[in-house]
């Protein structure tokens, strides 16, 4: 089926928006297509510094035909109604319709064939509207354009089927040309299909496509990297952002003055990256710690194959880096005249303000050194060294290098708290407190960092409880979901047994508020955050591929305590065990005992039951019932010692135990027995059942496996 072509050129388009515009085209088109009935095989966008295209593969030449239906006027209707019917319908005679019937009575109905249009037709009438209506986050107009465009619009290529579709819009008339590379290739290029399109705009220096393009960009660096004890240093954003910045990605290896190799690295790295879009590199053999080795080199991409092989474009760079790492070392220089925690830059915490409610940044340095000492003891560290990196971990936002490269924060206060001799375990605490910022983010390293981080992150989401500003919907402009994930990693994968939202430490913690935290119920503040903490942890363990059931049965147990990483071991050790024999039999059986006590309580509104007492009643009933209780008192005993220890496997496995007594009690006794004390005593058998693997989970919270 043929093909349809598009291509939108203009002047460049900003990097950061060409993703976005790329899946929009894509979307639209596809959208207006099967609208029209003209829905593509497959579809595919390439975006560029000039360029916003879109394949559409397998479309039909035109619309298929339609069948529209017209009601009209009643069976022996007015002349006049019958006239104006036929006028609407597009019918000569009455006699070319229906006549229909319906409770009403007899009525008059015109079917007429509406033949499908031509593809070019449509595609000339949806091009135009989709151009008008592109959702652009920012656009322009340009000189005496009537439309808006991210940037000046230059060409519309538009061709179906091998020719052109020659719509106008604004002052553009589509047709069948695009243009090659700025420079090295100016001239119009005359296309008829995809496969030319792209082979001669890669002739004409110009790789359409974005992966192709990075692809490009990565395996040219490592080329300029090899034979030299050199590697790069990737950079996933970077990669992304110069990919939309070149059409034709040329690297270029430069050369930066070795004087300023006495920098952080993270300062190199950030000063190339910010300003000049430069990659960089380190010399892997002279790495002694986690962190790079920087090498006085860097690599920038160009959009020209230089005919000197990008040396003077290499030296305009290093004048440029230069320049930059000059200020720098200003800025760092100035920073350690003032000491890290200088009563001027102290001050300045004062009046920075953390949120209106919950005070300065300062304030909040206070709160998290505080609650970092009382957690070091969870996390094996230091409580007054916790306390000092605590107070500190804040104060490098307020130093210059932070001001002029805010992703510095955290960084520079280690290198600042080692260049004043402080311990290199608190240096790395500060450095490691934002920890982790995203579900890749490596965590804190050692305890002390885990106890800052920990601090950092409970403070902030207290606080914001505190005074009502939780995520709402896909809302949560203070990143508090991000700060929970944070929490609940560090506490699962350091095995750290602390409650996150019912500790009573975090119970004291909330006076240190001051006054937001008048007339604050503690309780009910941190059952709400354990609610939300619940939340974030079913969301973890799901993507970990922890069937959802399994999730909620055991945050529905009982006798727990909200440990995360007690809880992750709990729900993968029953996921595992529902998804044997065994385990599928005793849900069946734990569903049987539900289903009877369910049923009874809709017969009998407010039915209570004595499980305690049906035990010891069923000491003097029938041998069923009798062992039946005897089972739960041995199960029961050595379930809880078994959860106590951890050891799930062994818990669970005890509840498989009960299969043979449940069985026999369901063959040889009527629960709903005539007798009022029989039928009491055997569901308080059954409900004392159910409360055995309380303990374990809710496994009445757990779906029928087949």
């Amino acid at each position: 089926m043929p093909q349809l072509l598009i291509e939108f050129f203009s002047e460049e388009i900003p990097a950061r928006m060409q993703k976005s515009a790329g899946e929009a085209l894509e979307n639209a088109l596809r959208a207006r297509l099967t609208e029209a009935g003209l829905a593509p095989a497959s579809l595919r966008s390439f975006t560029g510094p000039r360029r916003l295209a879109c394949v559409a593969e397998g479309i039909p030449d035109r619309q298929p035909d339609r069948t529209e239906e017209k009601k009209g006027p009643r069976h022996g209707a007015p002349a006049a109604a019958i006239e104006g019917f036929l006028r609407s319908a597009g019918l000569a005679r009455i006699e070319d319709a229906e006549i229909q019937s319906d409770k009403k009575g007899d009525f008059y109905i015109a079917r007429t064939i509406r033949a499908g249009r031509a593809t070019r037709e449509l595609v000339a009438e949806i091009i135009p509207a989709i151009l008008a209506n592109f959702p652009w986050p920012k656009s322009m107009r340009s000189g005496s354009e009537d439309f808006l465009w991210v940037r000046p619009l230059h060409g519309i290529l538009c061709v179906f089927d091998g020719m052109a579709i020659p719509f106008t819009f604004g002052a553009l008339t589509a047709g069948d040309e695009t243009q090659g590379h700025r420079f090295h290739a100016p001239g119009p290029i005359r296309v008829t299909d995809f496969a030319s399109y792209e082979e001669q705009l890669a002739q004409a220096h110009v790789v359409i496509d974005r992966e192709a393009r990075k692809s490009r960009i990565l395996a040219q660096c490592h080329a300029l990297c090899a034979g030299q004890d050199l590697a790069l240093i990737e950079d996933a954003g970077l990669l992304e952002e110069v990919a939309g910045l070149a059409e034709w990605p040329i690297a270029v290896m430069g050369d930066m003055d070795p004087d300023f190799l006495e920098l952080p690295a993270e300062v190199i790295a950030t000063s190339m990256r910010t300003h000049q879009k430069f990659f960089a590199v380190e010399t892997p053999s002279a790495r002694k710690t986690d962190r790079p080795k920087l090498a006085p080199k860097f690599i920038t991409i160009a959009n020209i194959a230089a005919s000197d092989g990008g040396t003077a474009i290499a030296r305009g760079n290093q004048r440029v880096l230069t320049a930059r790492l000059n200020d720098a070392r200003f800025f760092r220089d100035t920073d350690r005249a003032e000491g890290l925690a200088a009563p001027k830059r102290e001050a300045k915490l004062r009046a920075l303000v953390f949120h209106e409610k919950l005070g300065s940044v300062h304030d909040k340095a206070e709160r998290i050194a505080a609650l970092a000492g009382e957690l070091a003891f969870v996390c094996g560290a230091d409580g007054e060294l916790a306390r000092q990196a605590g107070f500190l971990a804040k104060f490098d936002l307020v130093t210059e290098m932070v001001g002029e490269f805010p992703e510095l924060q955290g960084n520079m206060g280690y290198h600042y708290a080692l260049s004043e001799g402080l311990p290199a375990e608190l240096a790395e605490a500060i450095a490691d407190h934002y920890r982790p910022q995203g579900p890749r983010d490596g965590l804190p390293r050692h305890g002390l960092a885990r106890a800052v981080a920990l601090a950092d992150k409970l403070d902030t989401l207290l606080g914001f409880w505190l005074i009502g500003e939780k995520p709402t919907g896909s809302g949560d402009p203070y990143a508090l979901r991000r700060a929970a994930l944070g929490v609940l990693r560090n506490l699962i994968e350091h095995d750290i047994a602390f409650d996150p939202g019912g500790d009573a430490i975090l119970e004291a913690h909330i006076a240190r508020y001051g006054p937001a935290a008048a007339g604050c119920d503690p309780a009910a503040l941190l059952q709400a955050l354990t609610g939300f903490f619940q939340d974030r942890l079913s969301v973890l363990l799901r993507e970990e591929g922890c069937e959802a059931d399994c999730v909620r049965a055991v945050l529905g147990g009982t006798g727990n305590g909200f440990l995360p990483a007690r809880l992750r071991r709990k729900a993968m050790a029953l996921q595992g065990f529902v998804a044997s024999p065994e385990g599928r039999d005793v849900l069946a059986l734990n569903r049987r005992a539900l289903n009877i006590l369910e049923a009874e309580r809709r017969k009998e509104p407010g039915l209570e039951l004595d499980p305690e007492g049906a035990i010891g009643w069923a000491q003097t009933a029938m041998d069923a019932d009798r062992s039946l209780a005897e089972a739960i008192i041995g199960c029961r005993a050595e379930l809880k010692a078994s959860v106590a220890a951890e050891d799930f496997g062994r818990a669970l496995k005890l509840l498989a135990g009960l299969r043979a007594p449940l069985d026999t009690f369901f063959a040889d006794v009527m629960v709903n027995d005539p007798d009022p004390a029989f039928r009491r005593g055997r569901l308080g058998l059954l409900a004392a059942l159910i409360g055995v693997s309380a303990p374990v989970g809710d496994l009445g919270l757990l779906a029928e496996r087949g």
